[in-house]
């Protein structure tokens, strides 16, 4: 059965974190890598900024799409979206590897399809169909 998005977009609220591991940016960095890791996901680069006086951004360019954070330590607060491609990763893997490492109380999620393949077929007006589908790339 053909798929029929491309991609999943998890969009997450992380409550009531840990204040100090949300102000580490190295830390940070390291489990935004390992949860694409452990997510079967392929890492091609991470670019981390620390804000003064505290707070995270970053983001883990995988080859399957990405995951960013922003953090607000001073909110025990952290924003991640985790938007992967294909079959083989699991982003829902990622959301709980973070969840125990940022030690959350509680958290929100909403999952989003992105690239509705019917309607990316549609819109397009076949312009794509001797170079995409032929091939089988969807």
């Amino acid at each position: 059965m053909e798929d029929r998005r491309l991609g999943r977009h998890i969009l997450a609220e992380f409550y009531n974190c840990n204040v100090d591991i949300l102000k580490d940016t190295a830390a940070i960095e390291k489990y935004m890598v390992e949860a694409a890791e452990k997510a079967k996901a392929t890492v091609v680069k991470s670019v981390f900024h620390t804000f003064n006086p505290y707070g995270v951004s970053g983001v883990v360019v995988i080859q399957e799409s990405h995951l960013a954070i922003h953090t607000w330590p001073e909110y025990g607060y952290a924003a991640i979206d985790l938007f992967t491609c294909g079959e083989e990763v699991n982003p829902w893997v990622a959301f709980e590897y973070l969840k125990e490492k940022l030690k959350a109380e509680k958290t929100e999620t909403m999952e989003i399809d992105r690239g509705d393949v019917e309607k990316i077929k549609a819109y397009s007006y076949n312009k794509y169909d001797k170079v995409v589908y032929k091939q089988k790339i969807v």
